[in-house]
């Protein structure tokens, strides 16, 4: 077996020696020294502390991010591409049985925020006439940052004097992200899937 590494600290250095009649003070002196070069060791050898957090995932039986709906896949994401446009969503990635629509929102001056829905469809039943829409919602939080930058004019007319004047550079930074976990959040976005759903079925038997 190979050893694990170790790390040893250095000891503090030992105390000079000195005469008898100076011997007191300067023992006092070096046992001060020693012991503040102990602690800037010991200081030396504590290892940088890392924040670690709990899982924050809890697997269970709640059916927060699907439903199951009496239609096939395609018919399932097709609703679902016209429930995500009736919003305002626009669509970024259409296939048979995968969307992706986004969505974006100012609710402050220098705050900007993001939707990312994704809609996953799968057969549920043999005949596939059953299937099963997973949802899940992305929110990423952006934030407004200026940036100040200096520079300065020459004006020929007068020398070498110059002028100096500042401007700012603005940007948004992505500040944070955010997987959606309300219950009534999906419970609407998967009736006006069913609604979506009706109206294309009722079109398709010429009702």
């Amino acid at each position: 077996m190979t050893p694990k590494p170790q790390t040893h600290c250095p000891l503090p250095p030992a105390a000079p020696a000195a005469s008898a009649p100076a011997r007191a003070p300067l023992r006092a002196l070096a046992l001060a020294v020693a012991g503040g070069a102990s602690a800037l060791l010991l200081a030396g050898c504590v290892g940088t502390t890392v924040k670690t957090f709990e899982v924050q995932e809890n697997f269970g039986s709640v059916a927060t991010y699907s439903r199951l709906f009496d239609a096939t896949p395609q018919q399932t994401c097709e609703a679902s591409r016209r429930a995500l446009l009736s919003q305002g969503y626009v669509i970024s990635t259409q296939q048979a049985e995968l969307i992706e629509g986004k969505k974006s929102f100012q609710p402050e001056a220098e705050s900007h925020l993001q939707m990312v829905v994704r809609v996953v469809c799968v057969p549920e039943a043999n005949d596939g006439k059953v299937s099963l829409g997973f949802v899940t919602a992305l929110q990423d939080t952006y934030a407004l940052r200026k940036t100040n930058n200096s520079a300065s004019v020459g004006v020929g007319a007068i020398g070498s004097v110059s002028l100096p004047f500042s401007s700012s550079s603005e940007s948004l930074v992505k500040v944070g992200s955010e997987t959606i976990s309300k219950d009534t959040f999906y419970e609407s976005f998967f009736d006006l899937v069913k609604r979506y759903l009706i109206i294309d079925q009722a079109q398709a038997s010429g009702g």
